[in-house]
């Protein structure tokens, strides 16, 4: 395979994706992955705004950041709007940010570790801690796939 058969195949965002990909090959993994990742979001960004919204938002500015580096227009995009919708959601929370937040985090990372058990391999955060913003890419580009669209 080179640069012209396979246009996408050297960007890191492909990289990253393949090597987080290949410890989240279970089909059970997979569909904890899709519902957990999405949540622990929702519950970061739930915590980040009870102690100040501005944290959040400087959170959401860094990640904006690293996704833009890693060369995906369209993998950028979905991430703002996923983004968006989810501090929609904890403005919806209300007083009970704080206790919702705690909830969900705990419950998704349990579901996060039960899935690795199956898969019998440790979360990729492990070796880099990169992949926690990986993670949510991995979401999307399954979404992405599923839709046949490219990224």
């Amino acid at each position: 395979m080179n640069a012209t058969t396979q246009p996408h195949a050297f960007r890191r965002i492909d990289k990253l994706l393949d090597h987080y990909g290949s410890s989240h090959t279970h089909p059970v993994n997979e569909a904890i992955h899709m519902i957990a990742i999405p949540l622990i979001m929702l519950s970061l960004l739930g915590l980040l705004s009870a102690v100040h919204p501005w944290l959040a938002y400087a959170f959401v500015a860094a990640s904006v950041v690293y996704y833009l580096r890693l060369g995906s227009p369209m993998m950028l995009l979905g991430m703002g709007l996923w983004t968006v919708g989810l501090l929609a959601l904890v403005q919806l929370m209300g007083s009970a940010v704080v206790g919702l937040s705690v909830a969900i985090f705990v419950g998704a990372w349990i579901l996060q570790f039960v899935g690795h058990q199956l898969e019998g391999k440790k979360p990729s955060f492990f070796e880099d801690i990169q992949y926690l913003w990986v993670g949510p890419l991995f979401v999307l580009a399954v979404l992405y796939r599923r839709l046949g669209l490219r990224f």
